[in-house]
């Protein structure tokens, strides 16, 4: 018997192993097959060094393991054909919405229709005058650094138990408790948000990881993440007007969604040209909000070349993500980007991504659907299925929503009629 806890890879793919019963299309020369346990995607050599760096660093300094190294390990090793350098900025719109927020119409319809030309291209665009508080980003960045300035011991109280505990405060150092190699020169602390009374704040979870101190943290990511919720419904009328949809229809769809919230430390790299802040990938979810600080680092996939996202201290950067593409029938592009790494300077973001309700069908609407002429370019699913999927079988990548369908069809999950 076959156990149900085994994947396999098909040309770089995780799929899992349902029925006995392997893809025609992938020669059986080209399987790579992984046991997974119940926490991990691939078993890391790097697990077994959270306890070491504990015991080697010097808990005083707030040192991590990547900032005490001299050169780059060969987990961190990314291949040459991906380390190409952007020398050209993306010349993305800079939206205002001061203008949106007054209701203004004409200038919404400008708005509108500078977004589209930038989603139907490669998926990015800044906004200015947003309406997040630049006293409160400047908060959420002061308890970024401080929590990232903790020592190693400390800031392992947050440590993921499981790939898909967002429920819980993740620290993450590389993403080495999910991968083995390509890992991102980085770390991260993630936890989910939800305005559902049911869940557990913001504040509590802050409270109950790391203890009665870092109650002002929560405090301040929770009204962090409370400003993004409503400027993500604002975005997402607007994102409507340009697709000729009813404006309030995905304003609706995403008004009970969650979110995940990431905070971003990529520490200074000795050999910046050997790896990655992150990879080139497309985000799973449905749009990215995110604020990068003066250091940069982000560049965008444009016009068959990496080009650079010139940090702005006034601006979000809004990524079109996957769920949304197939949102509307893939009219927009997600939007491929990485991030790099200098050898001189820390560089941090603040990531906010938008999700639906996870039980919700993922199903553009009528509009967007016309028949044999614009026939489904996707079929239905949930964000439950998709956020299962990048969690436990697959690591986001520019093919993550195509591979996902693949997996969605052959899988059979238990929601994929609901």
């Amino acid at each position: 018997m076959i156990p149900n806890n085994l994947i396999i890879a098909c040309n770089g793919s995780l799929l899992p192993i349902f029925n006995a019963t392997l893809s025609p299309s992938c020669p059986t020369s080209t399987y790579t097959v992984f046991l997974m346990d119940s926490t991990h995607l691939l078993s890391s050599p790097l697990e077994i060094q959270d306890q070491t760096l504990v015991d080697h660093h010097n808990s005083s300094t707030g040192s991590s393991f990547l900032q005490n190294q001299t050169n780059v390990p060969k987990e961190f090793l990314w291949p040459k054909v991906d380390l190409v350098n952007a020398h050209q900025e993306l010349l993305e719109p800079l939206v205002d919405l001061e203008r949106f927020f007054r209701g203004d119409e004409l200038a919404i319809q400008q708005s509108a229709k500078v977004i589209r030309a930038a989603c139907l291209t490669h998926g990015c665009f800044q906004v200015i005058n947003h309406g997040v508080d630049s006293h409160l980003i400047n908060a959420a960045y002061y308890h970024l650094n401080r929590f990232f300035h903790l020592p190693l011991s400390h800031k392992l109280r947050a440590r993921r138990a499981t790939t898909a505990g967002l429920n819980t405060l993740s620290y993450s150092g590389a993403h080495s408790d999910r991968f083995s190699s390509n890992l991102p020169w980085k770390e991260t602390l993630t936890f989910r948000f939800h305005e559902n009374p049911k869940e557990s704040s913001v504040v509590d979870l802050f409270k109950s990881s790391l203890g009665d101190d870092f109650e002002e943290m929560g405090i301040t990511y929770q009204k962090y993440c409370e400003g993004m919720k409503s400027l993500a419904l604002a975005v997402m009328e607007i994102l409507a007007i340009s697709l000729g949809v009813d404006r309030l229809h995905y304003k609706n769809y995403f008004q009970d969604g969650g979110s995940i919230m990431r905070c971003n430390y990529y520490p200074p790299c000795p050999e910046p040209g050997l790896t990655f802040g992150t990879g080139p990938h497309c985000d799973a979810t449905s749009l990215t909000i995110l604020h990068q600080d003066e250091v940069g680092g982000l560049e965008i996939f444009a016009n068959n070349k990496w080009q650079i996202v010139r940090p702005r201290q006034d601006a979000l950067v809004i990524n079109i993500g996957e769920t949304f593409t197939a949102l509307t029938n893939g009219r927009y592009k997600s939007c491929l980007h990485r991030a790099v790494v200098n050898s001189e300077r820390a560089r941090k973001s603040l990531v906010y991504f938008v999700c639906p309700r996870e039980d919700k069908v993922v199903r553009p609407p009528e509009d967007l659907v016309q028949g044999d002429q614009l026939p489904r370019a996707y079929p239905d699913f949930t964000w439950s299925d998709f956020l299962h999927f990048t969690q436990n079988y697959y690591r986001a990548d520019a093919h993550t929503l195509h591979s996902f369908i693949k997996w969605l069809s052959s899988s059979n999950p238990i929601h994929h009629n609901r």
